[in-house]
């Protein structure tokens, strides 16, 4: 008996401690509700019966700026264009997004031109930012020409060199080394050849690699680095489902085609667009681009495959992959 009330009492303490919890994770939203949000709107309502001025106090006018507002011609117009936008594209923007996510899943004619058009602008922001970085970090960049009129230095800062680029590289083979293995290894001598094979392409047409060329390579070998793990990852979903060493390399090259093709095809269309329409070093960033897409496309998935397929591919008692 006394055990049990020694229960009952610790939980009814327990129990009347506990009404303060809530309250401490809903305190700093509702201080930020009131302070923020609550506090302003109903000052701007106060303020509105005003004629409130900066560095003046505001006296009492009444509805006259809700009469002056009501008479605006462009405060109805601004009015209509608003409920336009709430009725007719709001809900195209919530139930349009959701039609093309399950139709990108289907298996229809065409599907691979819809899915590059689809995922377009997310490509597009991708090289947007990488041109923002070079010119940002570029030696007549905006940032040396702060650092330069501001006094700090007296040359400017090369951030997009050599030795950064190696630093670059250096650690994303390690990391794929780490994390993958023996077919990190594989990966990291495709990147090489990918390298090559653009240096090598455009010593052929006569390009100089100039800084956005650099930059270019530099995203080039990311796209390169991420269709080396889709394949790596579908191998892995392949192994985890039970399926053979054997079945597992076959299905990772199938199952991870449609995306590495989508995504190149979609930035090769991009890197098109910014040839054709920029000028000067954006068309040197285009170039670089479009034949790293390229050579990314052949490295990955026949160099990859074949280097692959000739060292595991062959043999016939192998019971897991380095992967």
């Amino acid at each position: 008996m006394s055990a049990n009330t020694s229960i009952r009492s610790r939980t009814k303490t327990i129990t009347s401690h506990r009404w303060f919890t809530p309250w401490l994770l809903l305190g700093p939203a509702v201080i930020w509700v009131l302070v923020f949000a609550l506090w302003p709107f109903l000052n701007t309502v106060f303020l509105s019966f005003t004629d409130a001025r900066p560095l003046r106090t505001p006296g009492f006018v009444g509805g006259a700026n809700y009469e002056r507002m009501l008479g605006d011609e462009m405060f109805w117009n601004a009015l209509t264009t608003c409920i336009l936008y709430v009725v007719v594209c709001v809900p195209l923007l919530t139930i349009l997004p959701l039609l093309l996510a399950l139709l990108v899943q289907k298996k229809l004619p065409g599907i691979a031109f819809f899915r590059t058009t689809f995922y377009f602008p997310v490509i597009a922001s991708v090289v947007v930012v990488a041109l923002i970085w070079t010119w940002l970090f570029d030696s007549r960049g905006i940032i040396n020409q702060t650092l330069e009129f501001l006094g700090v230095i007296d040359a400017p800062l090369a951030f997009l060199v050599d030795r950064w680029l190696l630093l670059g590289c250096a650690m994303l083979f390690v990391w794929m080394l780490l994390y993958y293995r023996w077919f990190g290894l594989v990966a990291n001598a495709v990147l090489i050849c990918n390298v090559v094979l653009i240096v090598a392409l455009l010593s052929l047409f006569g390009a100089s690699l100039t800084l956005p060329g650099i930059a270019g390579i530099v995203l080039t070998v990311g796209m390169a680095v991420d269709a080396n793990i889709l394949i790596y990852e579908r191998m892995r979903e392949e192994l985890r489902l039970g399926n053979s060493p054997q079945a597992a390399i076959k299905g990772g090259f199938e199952k991870a085609f449609s995306a590495i093709f989508d995504a190149n095809i979609t930035t090769l269309i991009a890197g098109l667009v910014l040839f054709l329409f920029g000028y000067g070093p954006i068309k040197g960033f285009a170039v670089t681009l479009c034949v790293g897409i390229l050579t990314t496309m052949f490295s990955a998935i026949v160099g990859s495959r074949a280097i692959i397929s000739w060292i595991w591919g062959g043999r016939a008692r192998l019971q897991a992959l380095p992967v």
